[in-house]
């Protein structure tokens, strides 16, 4: 049996983790997480994907288990097979985040969920072809970001992140850009229209 200990971890990393076992075959995992929400989460995605899911509150945590016994691996592989179907259709996606906030409301909550969705996004494969960021979506790509790390692993890994210069020299932090490559409107125009899968953040 396979133990994931997610406590003190944030959306999405309890789900991600979870899945990265599932994905290398797991048939017998327990997650160990701290808070309802993560609880919820993993149960969701052991429900997704046809595990039999069973809770038990301890002193040091809330245990979720998965199973999934050696006469329904074969499900385990057709979900896999699944997924990758699922996942050659996002080919040549492009990301245009206009902000470096998600969502309206709480600026520090929306901070905090834009961690969490880039991460999220350079845990997902296949990865996107692009990262556009624009206007206060630029502070995203420059000192200081806390998803600098998430970022610089997605372009090593061939993701192309293209910050915009005009926002850039807005904000007057041309000379603080850390990841990705500068360029003009004219080209960020020519990427979007060339994909026919965008996502406006």
């Amino acid at each position: 049996m396979k133990i994931v200990d997610v406590r003190g971890k944030l959306c999405p990393q309890p789900v991600i983790l979870t899945k990265k076992e599932v994905d290398n075959g797991e048939l017998e995992i327990t997650v160990i997480v701290d808070n309802e929400t993560a609880k919820s989460n993993v149960l969701k995605l052991g429900s997704k994907l046809n595990y039999t899911t069973t809770t038990e509150n301890k002193n040091d945590g809330m245990y979720v288990y998965l199973s999934k016994y050696n006469g329904e691996e074969h499900d385990v592989i057709k979900v896999q097979e699944h997924q990758n179907v699922q996942n050659i259709k996002e080919e040549n996606k492009v990301y245009v985040f206009g902000q470096d906030k998600l969502g309206k409301g709480s600026d520090d909550l929306g901070k905090m969920l834009m961690k969490g969705f880039i991460y999220a996004i350079s845990e997902r494969k296949p990865y996107p072809e692009f990262l556009i960021f624009l206007n206060s979506g630029v502070n995203l790509t420059t000192t200081g970001s806390e998803s600098l790390d998430d970022l610089k692993n997605l372009e090593n890994a061939g993701v192309k992140i293209v910050s915009c210069g005009t926002c850039l020299d807005f904000f007057e932090i041309k000379s603080k850009l850390e990841v990705g490559i500068i360029s003009n409107m004219y080209d960020i125009v020519d990427i979007i229209a060339g994909s026919d899968n965008v996502v406006t953040i």
